[in-house]
């Protein structure tokens, strides 16, 4: 009996040694690395995780990437891009949310298509069933040469971005946006105008926010003048000449700009120093 108990100690104590040994692994750089972007367009967050092919030599569109089949985009699992808002591709809504991306490569057109289906091992089960969207986009040949597959964000505005593949001397891209105004409007309807604040902050933000898009300056003047009474800061009586100088008034514009300068100068702040002598200099 004792002999019969010390072989399954010994069965047991190999079969714990073998589970540690086969657990292993050694680790070495990957042929097709991960990797994670992340891009604030207007108010949306946009991620995307993808793994980073190299062309090693090989001719990649026409060959290792054949024209007119479903491309995982990248290497490895699926590549996925990540919404923290509705968007629009294209002109197309896209309700916020994760998607898969994949692309049908041709020589003078591209299918860019966003999949529900985020779990795939690169294509294999692809089902166009799942697709959310497809575009169509335009290949353009490069001076440079990408020997790793890359992924960017190219032209950003504030409410939008061109999302850029590219890979050997072939880039191509589609436009993602949002439009920020309806959010933000919302907010200075609810922070500053129902609630008559009186917080410099807000009123700083509420006037830039209509200077920049255009909107009432009356208004903008009224607000940004209490946020200098209450607070004042070289950056709100820079805000506040701008404004004077878009409501004609260049006496008080240069008068504030004056303001700001000696702030700036105390916060030992020399851009806003040199914004303020240039925006002088352009009404003399």
């Amino acid at each position: 009996m004792k002999n019969k108990t010390k072989f399954y100690v010994f069965a047991l104590l190999l079969m714990v040694i073998g589970i540690e040994v086969s657990a292993q692994q050694i680790d070495m750089p990957q042929a097709s690395p991960s990797a994670k972007i992340a891009q604030k367009i207007g108010l949306t967050d946009v991620t995307v995780s993808y793994s980073r092919p190299s062309t090693k030599g090989r001719k990649i569109f026409g060959e290792l990437v054949p024209y007119g089949s479903v491309w995982r985009t990248g290497a490895n699992g699926a590549t996925v891009l990540s919404f923290s808002t509705d968007v629009m591709i294209q002109g197309n809504t896209v309700p916020k949310g994760q998607y898969a991306l994949y692309t049908i490569p041709d020589k003078n057109s591209w299918t860019i298509i966003f999949s529900k289906n985020t779990k795939l091992w690169g294509a294999i089960g692809y089902n166009p069933e799942e697709d959310v969207l497809r575009v169509q986009a335009t290949p353009e040949k490069t001076k440079k040469i990408y020997e790793t597959f890359e992924i960017g964000f190219d032209n950003m505005t504030d409410s939008g971005a061109d999302l850029t593949l590219a890979w050997d001397q072939t880039s191509v891209g589609f436009h993602i946006s949002m439009d920020p105004d309806p959010v933000v409007m919302a907010q200075i309807k609810e922070y500053v105008l129902e609630q008559e604040t009186n917080d410099p902050n807000l009123l700083y933000q509420a006037s830039s926010y209509y200077l920049n898009t255009g909107r009432d300056l009356n208004k903008a003047y009224e607000w940004i003048k209490e946020s200098v009474e209450n607070d004042p800061k070289y950056w709100t009586f820079h805000l506040k000449a701008k404004i004077e100088v878009g409501l004609g008034m260049k006496t008080e514009a240069v008068e504030s700009a004056q303001e700001s300068i000696e702030l700036a100068q105390e916060a030992q702040n020399p851009d806003y120093v040199g914004l303020n002598e240039r925006l002088i200099k352009s009404l003399k």
